[in-house]
């Protein structure tokens, strides 16, 4: 057996994606030395609806990159339509926060983008490595990880700290043991699948008893349309149908007749995917050495759409905590505790509201809770604007 190949990084990122990619990229730019590794090769898709509210467009325009997501060919939204049984009402995107526009760009699109982005910063990208365990001092802190290479060669990284930024099924998060300090009912199912041939004028709710569906215009003159029900509503569509396909065509029917009208005469350009029961939970935050962000951090049912936006927002109050914490030890708990508290404040309102809509309440109520997702999701747009922007830096060497 060959020699691993070895290498001393101040950071370890385990996921290149909305979280991983963010963080790298930005503590690149504050000038460490960054190590990102990921088992996928980009350009690639993954499951999501990839909407993009407010705060998540504010996020990629602070950074410089809102102009290279949109010249990627993904629209941009400026209106939004809600459908109730009482009637439709389409409003403007307004200009705040300093944006105007919404976007919902296909992930192969937009995750090449960000990563791009960090290794441009500096930061070393390492696509199609598969991370197969951390490494540990005698006193338990994680000090590196080992992984797989592209050809199957031994890797092994030293770092600092090691982030698990590698999804809902996290490898770093299982290995680490971190536990669960929130677990909520998990309930509901959601289906999409991607339409040509028709246009889209801009984002799309429809709201029926113990459903939401949407249309998110996208890349190459698509758009992504998508449903959330029950599940128990899912798998009996889906056993009575006979398949995922004609389970989500017949609830669509149900749910929005006039968008299945509409479809008709589009052609769908993909399979319907989707899931059932994705879980409402927050993971513990960091321990010695690691810590997580992104869906390893927190999960939270796809029917608010906000994932992306918590991934950015929390690469982001991660990657100040890092940059305070990485000149030495001792500065560790601290400032990796004031990522915890302020990931957790940040999170809570929208997190409430998630899972009261994924509990598919009256449409009256259903409704309300839609105004104050909207409500929240400016308030949230408005703090993440206010906050500093990462400018490229150069640490001085020790």
């Amino acid at each position: 057996m060959g020699t691993a190949k070895r290498s001393q990084h101040d950071v370890a990122v385990v996921g290149a994606r909305a979280g991983g990619g963010a963080l790298a990229m930005l503590l690149a730019r504050m000038g460490h030395d960054v190590v990102v590794l990921d088992r996928a090769l980009l350009p690639s898709d993954t499951l999501s609806t990839h909407s993009i509210n407010r705060g998540g467009v504010v996020q990629l325009d602070r950074w410089g990159l809102l102009d290279e997501v949109l010249a990627s060919g993904a629209p941009a939204i400026r209106q939004v339509t809600f459908h109730t049984p009482d009637g439709s009402l389409t409003r403007k995107v307004k200009d705040r926060a300093g944006v105007d526009v919404v976007v919902a760009p296909r992930r192969h699109a937009l995750d090449t983008i960000v990563a791009r982005a960090a290794a441009d910063a500096g930061a070393s990208l390492r696509l199609g490595v598969t991370v197969t365990g951390l490494r540990r001092d005698a006193m338990g802190r994680v000090t590196g990880l080992s992984a797989r290479g592209p050809d199957g060669e031994a890797v092994e990284v030293d770092a600092k700290v090691v982030i698990g930024a590698d999804g809902l099924r996290s490898h770093v998060a299982r290995s680490v043991g971190a536990p669960l300090v929130d677990s909520r009912p998990a309930h509901s199912a959601t289906y999409y699948a991607y339409y040509g041939g028709a246009s889209w004028s801009g984002n799309e709710f429809f709201v029926a008893e113990r459903a939401l569906a949407g249309v998110f215009p996208t890349n190459g003159g698509e758009a992504c349309i998508w449903m959330s029900v029950p599940a128990e509503d899912a798998l009996g569509a889906r056993r009575d149908a006979g398949s995922v396909t004609a389970g989500f065509e017949q609830m669509l029917e149900r749910i929005a007749p006039a968008l299945a009208a509409r479809l008709r005469t589009a052609r769908r350009t993909s399979p319907v995917r989707g899931a059932v029961r994705l879980p409402n939970q927050v993971r513990q935050a960091f321990g010695p050495g690691w810590a997580l962000v992104g869906d390893a951090l927190y999960h939270r049912d796809p029917i608010t759409g906000h994932g992306i936006s918590d991934a950015y927002r929390d690469a982001e109050l991660l990657a100040t905590a890092l940059d305070a914490a990485l000149p030495g030890d001792r500065a560790f708990p601290a400032a990796l505790g004031d990522y915890r508290h302020q990931a957790d404040e940040a999170r809570r309102e929208i997190f409430d509201i998630t899972c009261a809509l994924a509990d598919f309440p009256p449409v009256d109520r259903f409704v309300e809770l839609q105004r104050q997702l909207s409500a929240a999701i400016e308030v949230e747009a408005t703090a993440l604007a206010a906050r500093p922007v990462t400018q490229p830096r150069r640490l001085a060497v020790a």
